[in-house]
């Protein structure tokens, strides 16, 4: 038990330590103030119309092509589900996650109006049959 309590306190030190690494350092009176702003957690599911591995595949590179790279993303991940993680708590209505934690509520609303973020939307949109955005304040 002492070991298990171990192995969980040094992964969320770990993790926590990743996320402040990942936060801009403020440089000036204008900088601290977005440094003390949440971050914003952009969580998107996208539940495709075909869900073959090859296009569950597509989408992937299509928001890796679009999506990384944005003025203030501190992180970016886009992936399949994991088939194999099925708990009765795991909801598995969907085929490609997209995980996006923007610095500010700023670069949250500069990326929805982003000239790639439009054009992947214009290329993929056609084989989604349902989209689920969760947007949170991420401290």
């Amino acid at each position: 038990m002492r070991k298990a309590c171990l192995v969980l306190t040094l992964a969320a030190a770990f993790f926590a330590g990743f996320v402040v690494a990942q936060r801009p350092a403020a440089s000036d009176a204008g900088d601290k103030k977005s440094a003390k702003s949440p971050m914003i957690g952009h969580m998107v599911y996208f539940s495709l119309k075909d869900n073959s591995p090859k296009a569950k595949q597509k989408l992937v590179a299509a928001c890796k092509k679009y999506l990384t790279k944005h003025d203030g993303e501190v992180y970016f991940g886009a992936g399949v589900l994991a088939e194999s993680l099925k708990r009765e708590v795991n909801d598995t209505d969907w085929d490609v996650a997209l995980h996006i934690v923007f610095r500010d509520m700023k670069a949250h609303d500069t990326y929805q109006t982003a000239k790639r973020h439009i054009q992947f939307i214009d290329e993929n949109k056609d084989n989604w049959s349902k989209v689920r955005v969760f947007d949170s304040l991420v401290n």
